[in-house]
């Protein structure tokens, strides 16, 4: 077995979507090369209501999947075709707009204030960006949870993982999302398929990806009281890991242990042209879209 050494790390960076969002970007709008197929990453936990509740109102997406994973408050969701849905702690959403929605969001913190969850935007190849649009609304009971001798738990939102299978299905990339909890000062390794891209999330605890006795992290720039340093980092809240080839990561879990999504999926390797929500190929399609919206065609009859 190979272990997939780290090749990129960062930190999520703040910004602002929707109407007045305040989030943290993981990933998006470089090269998408790295993540393929995967797009874009958004880190939504927010505990101040002010900061999030005007949401996400009506925007089109085409050529995309969006997967949102819920872990505190509650999304509602509708759509231009009559879908309407609520999701709320432990939940997942796998939209796949292929031809064209137009899609809104609205969401509501829990009892403390805190609306909490992420967003990833995956790429659809050319053959299927203007496939029918389609839903999968999966609740958190419906997701399986396997834990190993250890104590270490991993949800499996989509794929095959130790012997589970995760409630998503028929997705383009063909993913694997994991939700995985290591406990304190464990080691572990997990496997990942030698020919997809992979990347880690943290988001809670430290812990860090290197075959080594014991955590040593790596050099990265890191924020800190308003100053930029370069410091050892030991893969804390809000660390994006993106993996070189290999057939194995492993994770060293800190002091209190560390929970991080780890993604994977089979690269498309095809032309991205994007503009906002709407991702194809050229940018004639681009241009089309952009007419599309402008004279009411966008949205495709049922096919």
């Amino acid at each position: 077995m190979s272990i997939r050494p780290v090749k990129h790390m960062s930190t999520a960076t703040p910004t602002m979507e929707g109407a007045g969002v305040k989030l943290h970007r993981v990933f998006g709008f470089g090269d998408p090369s790295m993540t393929d197929p995967f797009l874009m990453m958004d880190d939504f936990r927010n505990d101040n209501p002010a900061e999030y509740i005007r949401g996400f109102p009506w925007h089109p997406h085409r050529g995309i999947e969006t997967i949102t994973y819920v872990l505190a408050g509650t999304v509602e969701h509708g759509d231009s075709l009559g879908n309407r849905g609520l999701l709320s702690a432990g939940d997942i959403q796998w939209m796949t707009a292929g031809s064209g929605i137009m899609h809104q969001e609205m969401p509501k913190g829990d009892f403390a204030g805190r609306m909490h969850g992420f967003q990833l935007w995956a790429n659809l190849p050319s053959s299927l960006k203007m496939t029918a649009p389609r839903y999968q609304d999966v609740k958190s009971a419906d997701i399986p949870v396997v834990v190993d001798d250890d104590g270490t738990a991993v949800r499996v939102i989509c794929g095959d993982f130790w012997g589970k299978a995760g409630p998503v299905d028929g997705v383009a990339a063909e993913p694997i999302y994991l939700d995985v909890s290591v406990p304190p000062g464990k080691k572990k390794r997990l496997p990942v398929d030698t020919y997809r891209n992979a990347f880690a999330y943290v988001f809670a605890g430290s812990g860090t990806f290197r075959d080594a006795s014991k955590p040593l992290g790596i050099r990265v720039e890191k924020e800190v009281n308003g100053e930029e340093l370069n410091i050892r980092d030991m893969s804390g809240n809000r660390t994006l890991v993106v993996f070189d080839s290999g057939d194995e990561v492993t994770v060293q879990a800190g002091d209190d242990g560390v929970r991080f999504l780890l993604v994977s999926g089979k690269p498309i390797e095809e032309p991205v042209a994007w503009h906002g929500p709407i991702v194809m190929n050229s940018r004639e399609e681009i241009m089309k879209a952009m007419r599309e919206l402008q004279n009411g065609t966008f949205i495709k009859a049922a096919h």
